[in-house]
């Protein structure tokens, strides 16, 4: 018997299709949240907010300047998975002063995080 998935992943690799999916089941059915840390290259994948992603990575040692929240789109293929939106990027003193990543280098940043360890868009088997 497999062991249960938790609500929230740390990714330093990339994820099982199978982990993958009940990821984006358990809350939301068509997509994931996740925080990444731009430093380390990982991502705490899942749970209802941002936040609670944020919390469990900076329980493992990320510092909060180097966390960035975004959301995966399984199936909207490699340019549409992800949207750079969340509430615990609104970092003024970081220049950042919305929801959505306006910084087209971190953007990037955390694109290459997302598909290194959660997916390139594909769609789930």
């Amino acid at each position: 018997m497999s062991q249960p998935v938790p609500d929230i992943v740390i990714a330093d690799r990339r994820l099982e299709a199978s982990v993958l999916r009940v990821l984006v089941e358990h809350y939301f059915e068509d997509m994931v949240k996740f925080v990444v840390d731009i430093e380390r290259g990982i991502a705490a994948v899942g749970g209802e907010l941002h936040a609670d992603a944020e919390a469990r990575l900076l329980e493992h040692g990320s510092r909060q300047e180097d966390l960035w929240g975004a959301n995966y789109y399984p199936g909207r293929g490699q340019e549409g998975c992800l949207e750079y939106t969340a509430l615990i990027n609104i970092r003024p003193s970081q220049g950042n002063c919305s929801m959505v990543v306006e910084d087209e280098a971190l953007r990037r940043r955390i694109l290459d995080i997302a598909h290194a360890v959660i997916g390139r868009g594909e769609a789930l088997p």
